[in-house]
């Protein structure tokens, strides 16, 4: 197993640790603007080994040596500044980087799966899918599964449960937009209610990235803590469930779109699709999403295109 990981910020450092540590790879390749930023975490990495389960090929290195990969993440991004509100704010600085990376990745990489983390993730995935050759299936953004995590982790404060025991998804937008499903959201089959005390939980939820962007700077750990685990699910082909940014052509009757549902992960990269029933409040929440998304696709890359970014 063969991963390259694209941008060796805050994320890239701490999912190259993560999987190091789980023993995820055999071979690691990390790629960064500054190739003796990436050489350095290479060897820094390196170093770990002796106390790791599993050996490994880590190299750091510039991008055209990047081939062959099973997995290649994307997490190369401008920096985020105060002016930004949101992370739609990004997309002027990353969508020229992503059309001058991902026909490269994809042309050296013709088997890999393609995970984006780099935001506005929705936005991203959607053009990386547009950029590449390889299968919707195999296009994939980390999207609304770090914040149903931060909405689990929330909840069993609340409900004094472990985490890893509750079934509660938040879907749509990585962003502003996003809805939680407490339609279904169980504990050992219990209904987690949609009430008051779950709902300000949620709002805490929504603006979580942005509180721990304001008190250290970035965001890191839970996210590619999160990429680690979808990588995890993909190497060892568990047919795991969880909500991802996607591109569908229809999905409850939305088409051509690309913002996070509950999907089926394996090894050949999506696998499945879930069709989880909403009621009427959801539903209007998943329509807004695809909505926003839609129009934010479309006026995004309008600007880039014609801004001469082609």
């Amino acid at each position: 197993m063969k991963i390259g990981i694209i941008g060796m910020g805050h994320v890239g450092s701490a999912l190259a640790y993560a999987l190091v540590l789980k023993g995820l790879c055999n071979h690691l390749v990390l790629v960064s603007r500054d190739e003796s930023k990436a050489r350095g975490d290479a060897l820094d990495l390196e170093h770990t080994l002796a106390f790791c389960e599993r050996p490994m090929i880590i190299e750091g290195t510039t991008l055209e040596y990047v081939v062959d990969c099973d997995i290649v993440v994307i997490t190369v991004s401008a920096v985020m500044t105060a002016k930004m509100k949101s992370r739609m704010d990004l997309a002027e600085a990353n969508i020229p980087i992503f059309r001058k990376i991902i026909p490269a990745i994809t042309a050296a990489n013709p088997n890999a799966i393609l995970m984006i983390i780099t935001n506005p993730v929705d936005v991203m995935t959607y053009l990386a899918a547009q950029l590449s050759p390889l299968p919707h299936s195999k296009v994939m953004g980390v999207g609304t599964l770090v914040d149903s995590a931060r909405f689990r982790t929330l909840l069993s404060k609340a409900e004094q449960i472990h985490p890893d025991d509750l079934r509660a998804y938040i879907l749509g937008e990585h962003g502003p937009s996003q809805f939680p499903v407490f339609s279904h959201a169980l504990a050992g089959g219990e209904p987690i209610e949609d009430n008051s005390e779950h709902r300000l939980i949620y709002e805490e939820v929504s603006k979580a990235g942005f509180e721990v962007y304001g008190l250290k700077g970035y965001t890191n750990y839970a996210i590619a803590t999160a990429a680690c685990t979808v990588i995890q699910a993909i190497v060892y082909d568990e047919h795991r469930t969880m909500p991802l940014s996607t591109c569908f052509n229809e999905w409850q009757g939305i088409q051509d779109n690309c913002f996070s549902i509950p999907v089926v992960v394996g090894r050949a990269g999506i696998i499945r699709y879930l069709q989880p029933e909403m009621n009427l409040q959801e539903k209007a929440s998943l329509n807004e999403v695809a909505r926003v998304i839609k129009q934010s696709i479309t006026s995004l890359l309008e600007s880039s295109s014609n801004s001469g970014s082609l």
